[in-house]
């Protein structure tokens, strides 16, 4: 292959090989850390992670060396469940998840039977997320297929690995968001005969959740799945204690909220299930038997005041976390803000989330969870070249608590704490810087 960009940025590494475990120190070989470390991409991809060192001596002549080594770089920043068609209606006040709904998102979403509309907010829901340093996001557009056909445009167009789906929802929203069984299918059969497997793209089928589609419709959902085993799935799952009450009353015949997915067929280790606040382990069980994951969403959950995710007990039964902001509901699309607030809800139920977890879930752990890690996730040879040039000292307050931490892990948690969208220098995706925080 002819080699048409070669270059090498010099600066702090780190990435995760494994779990590190709950504890204050990470679990032995979790870790891969290189305080003077040398990042080689070429065409997209990244050819060789070292010591600057080491690796020095066998670089190329004449190839460019960009200096960060003020800079941390890590793999960049995986978001497991978001509405770009919400960006418009975050910080709106004060509903829970039903009326939020029936007030803020169905009336927003009509807007995107608009191609012009849903073209402007693809990119600027993009720039946002550059902005913050995530990469890669599985992502609900809404019923209508040009809203996915301009999300996944937008996103060949700047070479992202990006999921998403167009809504399915065939009742209990306004009649113009609806579609129906067969509507559905068809404009999903298309939308994934057009986008799925182009580029760095994949299809998420989107049954918006159990109240606002018909058994007819999770059953063709599961079909397609059956079908093509390379999908994924995307949905909500116990997120509001009003949310359970009314799918028992439309279910009647199922068990609990899991069996209405479950009899679908929609539970697998492709299928990600946002929120799951409002489970017993039984049902947390379930999902880790089938490889599921469920996307923890903290900001969203408090913002909305759905409930406060318990970790510990998915972590129990092996299930999957994933992180996500959610975005409308969520209150910050940064993943920083995220693992912010997963503290935070740790620490109301005595079960803190460590700096070594919580990076380690916004990257390879992410992309485990959604069967991504063959090529994200890691700064390793052969891995997509998606990454985050970080800056520890963007503010004077979290300059200064850098500089009197003592450890990777202590400055960890300070960009956890401390951190936003100033602490992000630059993103890196198919080997291109695409985003660069202004210095002004």
């Amino acid at each position: 292959m002819t080699i048409t960009d070669s270059r090498v940025l010099r600066a702090e590494l780190l990435s995760f090989d494994a779990d590190p475990g709950e504890a204050d120190v990470p679990a032995a070989d979790s870790v891969r850390h290189h305080q003077d470390g040398a990042l080689w991409i070429e065409n997209g991809r990244i050819r060789a992670v070292d010591d600057y060192a080491r690796l020095a001596p066998t670089l190329p002549e004449g190839i460019s060396v960009i200096d960060h080594r003020d800079k941390l770089i890590v793999p960049g920043f995986i978001d497991s469940h978001v509405h770009y068609v919400q960006l418009e209606i975050m910080a709106s006040y004060g509903r829970q998840l039903l009326d939020w709904l029936n007030d803020y998102t169905f009336p927003e979403e009509l807007r995107f039977a608009s191609r012009e509309h849903a073209e402007a907010l693809s990119e600027a829901f993009l720039d946002e997320l550059l902005r913050v340093g995530t990469t890669t996001a599985q992502v609900f557009c809404s019923s209508h297929p040009v809203s996915v056909d301009a999300f996944f445009a937008a996103s060949h167009r700047r070479g992202l690995c990006m999921l998403a789906g167009k809504v399915l929802m065939d009742r209990h929203a306004p009649e113009a968001l609806c579609d129906d069984t067969l509507g559905g299918v068809r404009d999903s059969e298309r939308l994934i005969g057009d986008w799925h497997g182009k580029g760095r793209l994949g299809y998420s089928l989107t049954p918006r959740f159990a109240p606002t589609s018909t058994r007819a419709q999770l059953d063709a959902a599961g079909a397609l799945m059956r079908n093509d085993s390379s999908l994924w799935l995307q949905t909500h799952l116990a997120e509001n204690t009003g949310e359970l009450d009314w799918v028992a009353e439309l279910f009647p015949g199922s068990r609990d909220y899991l069996a209405v997915y479950e009899q679908s067929g929609l539970v697998g280790p492709r299928s990600t299930f946002a929120h799951g606040i409002h489970l017993d382990q039984e049902m947390r069980g379930r999902l880790a038997e089938r490889g599921a994951n469920l996307a923890f969403c903290p900001s969203s959950n408090m913002f909305l005041g759905s409930g406060l995710f318990d970790r510990q007990a998915a972590r129990e039964t092996a299930l999957n976390i994933t992180y996500a902001s959610d975005v409308g509901g969520g209150t910050d699309l940064s993943g920083l803000a995220t693992l912010k607030a997963a503290y935070q809800v740790g620490q109301l139920r005595g079960q803190p989330l460590t700096a070594w977890q919580g990076f380690f879930g916004l990257t390879l752990g992410n992309a485990r969870a959604l069967s991504l890690d063959t090529r994200l996730g890691r700064l390793a040879p052969g891995m997509d070249a998606d990454f985050v040039v970080l800056d520890t000292a963007a503010t004077p307050l979290l300059a200064r608590r850098s500089a009197r931490c003592r450890t990777l892990g202590e400055r960890l948690f300070a960009l956890m704490m401390l951190g936003d969208d100033r602490a992000v220098h630059e993103t890196w995706a198919a080997g291109r810087c695409q985003h660069r925080r202004d210095a002004a």
